[in-house]
């Protein structure tokens, strides 16, 4: 299955769960096996984030930490924000994490893509892009870029993205 028909094909393991969230922008991926237990692995695009939750998933990341008061105002200045939790005695475990900044018509930047290493390998890395490109392409955005480290590049090509066909490179101004 492609990359596209994997988030246009309603046969995707993906469905809707407004009943049982009461929550029109969730979706959820039925029973995920972790080690023994099966989990239901939920998607929202709402943006209220607990700041400590993300921390500790990009703690387990390896990513260096951020100052939490720049991290939600990120947050809060990102146009759209995709997010994977499950519950675990009532407490919403965060998992997977994108946001993105945009124009909100021609051009969105995707950044902080992170799925939690007990995660990783589920396919929920490509599920989680998936979202993020079919909420954008709902709002007709279709220049989608990103940046990544060189040694995710190949996940990202394997899901539709590709290196600047025309050579354009990235430029990047830094305080000295």
């Amino acid at each position: 299955m492609t990359f596209w028909n994997f988030f246009f094909n309603s046969k995707t393991r993906i469905r809707s769960n407004e009943e049982n969230l009461n929550n029109k922008s969730s979706v959820f991926i039925i029973n995920l096996n972790k080690n023994t237990t099966k989990l239901n692995i939920y998607f929202s695009t709402n943006n209220n984030i607990d700041l400590y939750e993300l921390e500790k998933l990009c703690d387990a990341v390896g990513w260096v930490r951020r100052p939490l008061k720049k991290v939600k105002l990120a947050l809060k200045n990102s146009f759209l924000i995709v997010s994977l939790f499950y519950y675990n005695d009532d407490k919403k475990k965060l998992i997977g994490f994108a946001r993105v900044t945009s124009d909100g018509s021609f051009n969105a930047t995707i950044w902080d893509v992170a799925i939690h290493p007990n995660f990783q390998g589920k396919g929920l890395g490509k599920a989680l892009m998936s979202e993020v490109i079919k909420q954008l392409r709902n709002y007709d955005i279709s220049t989608i870029t990103l940046f990544a480290d060189p040694e995710v590049i190949k996940f990202y090509r394997h899901i539709g993205f590709m290196i600047d066909p025309d050579g354009v490179k990235g430029m990047f101004w830094y305080p000295l």
